[in-house]
This record gives C-alpha cells, sequence and structure tokens, in this order.
C-alpha cells in the first residue's frame, strides 16, 4: 500500500475525498447530510432535506435536453464502519485515511465506504459540473441503508418528478440489477413448561458452518444450524432420553445461523452419547463437505444444568417444530433462470424461561406470495400451539418486461463495451424496492456500480480503473437519454 494521490477521475475522487473526511457511518449522517445541504446551498441549486435526514438535490437540465424527462440518481450517504481489531480509530468523529494498492482504492485499517461513497461522489460531481450533458437531475442521497433500507422506507416520493432512476449501489462492473425481492420478519412464540428434573447435564455445539446472507447465499444449500440441531436432537431421542435445558442458535432474521448450541438434561441412555454424536459428527462431514467443509458438533459434560429443564412434552414439541418448519428456498422464479422467488430462512432460536423464541426472514419479489408465505407460517405456529407476529415489511422490485431505461443502458453499453451487460434480479433487499412499491407501475430502474470486493470489512478495495469506465459509462448513458 502506498500514500495516497489523488486517481482520475478527479473531479469524482475529489469529492469521494471530502466524503471520506466526514465520519458517516449508519445513525451517524448529520454532518455528512448537512454537507450535501451546504453543497447545494453553496451552488444555488434547490434541494429537500427531510426530518431523518435524507437529501434531494436537483440540477436543470443541459442545453437541448429540456423537454426530456428527469432523471432519478439514487444512493445512500452512510457507510458500515468496521477497523483491524487493536487499531485505535474512532470511527464516529475520525476521518478515513485512504490509500492505494495497485489500481485499488482502500484505506488504512478501516471499511472504506466506497458502498455507497462512491455514488455519493458521483452525484456530486455532476451536480458541480455544467460540461456534462443530461436531462433534468434529481439526486436522491438516502441514509441508514446498511441498517435496514431506512432512509428509502421514509422518503416523500412526492418530491420527485422523474419515473426513471439510476441506482449507483452495485458492486460489479457489468452487472446491471433490474429486480430484488421484497420481505418481512415473522418473530414466533412456542410455549414451553418447566419441570425440576434429575440427571447428568451436558451441551452440544454445532459449529462451523459458512452461514451467510438469507438473501445471497440462500440458494448455495448450507446449512441452517438451527434447523440441523433440530435433527440431530431427533436422532440422539432414539436412544437417549433428555429434557431441553436451553438453545440458542442464530443472530439475526436475514443470516443464515452458522453456530447453534443446545444444553440437555440426560436421565437415561447416557452411555450412548459419544458413539452416536461421532456417528452424526461423521454424516455431517459426508453431507455438508461441499456446503460448509468445516461443520463441527461437540458434546461437553456439565457439572450441572443451567437451569430447569423443560418437560418432555415441550422438549418433542420444540424437536417436532425444527423438524418440520419450512426453510430455504421455496419457489424459483419462471421469469429469471436461477433466481429463488419466495424463501424463508430461520435465522434465530431461543429457549427462555417459558417460551421457544424464533425470528425469521421471509423474501420474495412478488408481494402475493410473499402474503401466502406469511398466512402458511402463521398457521404452522398454530399446530404448535403458538404464535407468530409479522412486522418490518419492505416491498420488491419486480421484474419489469417492457423497460426503456434498460434497453437504453443495455445499448450504450454494448456500443462502449463491445458486449452485452449481464441483467440480473437478486433475491437480497434493495433500495429499488422502496422507491418502486411507492412510485407505482411507471417506476423504470437500473442498479449499476464499479467493481468493489470485500466490502464491510477492513479490507475493502475500490477498483480506480473500473470507477473510471463506470463513470464515462454513466456520462454517457445520461447523455442517450435526450
Amino acid at each position: 500500500m502506498t500514500e495516497y494521490k489523488r486517481p482520475e477521475p478527479g473531479d469524482v475522487f475529489r469529492f469521494f475525498e471530502e466524503i471520506a473526511a466526514i465520519p458517516h457511518g449508519s445513525y451517524n449522517t448529520t454532518r455528512i447530510s448537512s454537507y450535501l445541504a451546504n453543497f447545494a446551498k453553496e451552488r444555488g441549486l434547490e434541494y429537500v432535506q427531510d426530518e431523518i435526514e435524507n437529501v434531494i438535490i436537483y440540477c436543470p437540465a443541459s442545453e437541448g435536453y429540456e423537454n426530456a424527462e428527469p432523471v432519478i440518481l439514487q444512493g445512500h450517504m452512510d457507510m458500515v464502519c468496521e477497523k483491524e481489531t487493536g487499531l485505535d480509530i474512532d470511527m464516529k468523529n475520525e476521518a478515513i485515511k485512504l490509500m492505494l494498492d495497485g489500481d485499488f482504492l482502500t484505506a488504512d485499517g478501516t471499511t472504506l465506504g466506497g458502498d455507497d461513497g462512491i455514488a455519493v461522489a458521483m452525484m456530486l460531481a455532476l451536480l458541480d459540473s455544467k460540461e456534462y450533458k443530461h436531462p433534468a437531475l434529481e439526486c436522491v442521497f438516502t441514509v441508514d441503508e446498511e441498517t435496514g433500507l431506512e432512509g428509502a422506507e421514509g422518503i416523500d416520493v412526492s418530491n420527485l418528478h422523474g419515473k426513471r432512476m439510476i441506482n449507483i449501489d452495485s458492486e460489479e462492473e457489468g452487472i446491471f440489477t433490474v429486480s430484488c425481492a421484497g420481505g418481512s420478519a415473522a418473530e414466533g412464540h412456542i410455549p414451553v413448561s418447566r419441570v425440576k428434573a434429575q440427571g447428568d447435564a451436558y451441551v452440544l455445539r454445532l459449529s462451523g458452518l459458512l452461514g451467510g446472507h438469507s438473501g445471497m447465499e440462500i440458494d448455495k444449500e448450507r446449512a441452517n444450524s438451527d434447523i440441523t440441531m433440530g435433527r440431530i436432537l431427533s436422532d440422539l431421542s432414539s436412544r437417549v432420553i433428555f429434557k431441553l435445558v436451553n438453545f440458542r442458535g442464530g443472530t439475526f432474521d436475514n443470516a443464515i445461523p452458522k453456530e447453534t448450541t443446545a444444553e440437555i438434561l440426560v436421565s437415561s441412555g447416557k452411555e450412548f452419547l459419544d458413539e452416536m454424536v461421532a456417528d452424526l459428527r461423521t454424516k455431517l462431514h459426508n453431507e455438508f463437505h461441499a456446503s460448509d467443509p468445516d461443520v463441527d458438533l461437540e458434546l461437553t459434560k456439565l457439572e450441572a444444568p443451567g437451569c430447569d429443564p423443560i418437560d418432555s412434552e415441550s422438549t418433542s414439541r420444540i424437536i417436532a417444530y425444527l423438524l418440520n418448519v419450512p426453510n430455504g428456498i421455496i419457489n424459483m422464479s419462471m421469469d429469471i433462470k436461477g433466481l429463488p422467488e419466495v424463501s424463508l430462512n430461520l435465522g434465530v432460536c431461543e429457549l427462555k424461561d417459558l417460551e421457544f423464541r424464533t425470528l425469521h426472514g421471509l423474501r420474495s419479489s412478488v408481494e402475493s406470495r410473499l402474503r401466502s408465505l406469511q398466512k402458511r407460517l402463521t398457521s404452522y405456529y398454530l399446530l404448535f400451539g403458538g404464535t407468530v407476529e409479522h412486522k418490518l415489511f419492505y416491498p420488491g422490485w419486480e421484474y419489469k418486461p417492457d423497460s426503456a431505461l434498460r434497453d437504453t443502458c443495455v445499448a450504450v453499453y454494448k456500443e462502449v463495451y463491445g458486449k452485452d451487460p449481464e441483467v440480473v434480479a437478486t433475491h437480497a433487499g434493495l433500495e429499488c424496492g422502496f422507491f418502486a412499491g411507492k412510485m407505482g407501475t411507471d417506476f423504470d430502474a437500473v442498479s449499476i456500480g464499479p467493481d468493489m470486493f470485500d466490502v464491510h470489512s477492513p479490507n475493502e478495495k475500490l477498483s480506480i480503473p473500473s470507477t473510471q469506465r463506470t463513470w464515462n459509462y454513466l456520462l454517457k448513458v445520461l447523455k442517450a437519454l435526450k
């Protein structure tokens, strides 16, 4: 790595430097939001800064483009703040130190904020110059995308006049995203009863799984540690009599759980435990050698249980729940080959005092199918004597068979690069989903961006040559939208 020296395009990277000097992690966007508002004031540009700190800056059309439909450009101003272990930096108050690593822009021991600072920098470079040809621009800078698309959820789209939007939040050059899933969270509760009991206490720990994002990795057949632990407990119950004391697995509804622990109180059959756990470990290695090669199952004897166990009926009911709960891909898209259309992820399980609490992440690019899945899950909980609450709904962005904006973007890409781009949909949720949900069937959008690697980690890198090409491509698209 070498000291930072501004690369080309200079007007884009100049603004990226200014952004990097302003702490702008999620929920810490007041300073960068004010910076954007002051940017507009200093240049005499109309703008809106709403109460949650989203900013929209308006730019008049270039000469000859006055009759063209406005174009919305959109990106988010917040970043994920991570740093190397032991690094002495306060990312809430200190600037990011930019560095060069060959053809890559990176940061010294922290996340770079290329996601999505490069979109902010490109929009500011456009707004700051009169040399580029374009229709009227409505540049939208949202807050708190990284924490749940909160800025896009809260924005008032009545302040927007355009219906076609270029989102600059993709991380692979030449890949155009044209659809995304909507979704919701579901919190389930199954009541249990605890009893006084005697026996030997053990902890089963399932670990080494890869986990991953339930939108991006749900199609990779990775093991779900909560679901797999249910199977382990079921297999053990064939020769071992036990009651469940504690159960804990997963961290978020939208993350495939990669580690689960279960504490059991054994009243009979403890002599079979070591052999059965060893056999299960071998079976798991055999089954998941491709998807989760480091899977491991450990058994540890405890001096005493952590608390009273739940009774035998509750134990059997929780195991049956884990064996049968819908999970993973429910439907594949018939429009886009290889795209999961509907999925369900059991992200968190926790045996609390008198209930088994769960969190699910539901996703679908077709809202009617999402609503159907919610009803299915509600019925499932009723069968086990429990309840479920559906919350945190966010809309999807359905694939548009006829898209004039997409056609223009593809044509310009082929002209510039000499080949077709890859047009894809994602099963993850994107800000475009909220805009699509609010702006109706006339909404037309494409998401693009330069190559970025290891985002959300201190190894984050932004490709400088890819940024140069993406910037020049964006200028040609805007010019073509006359």
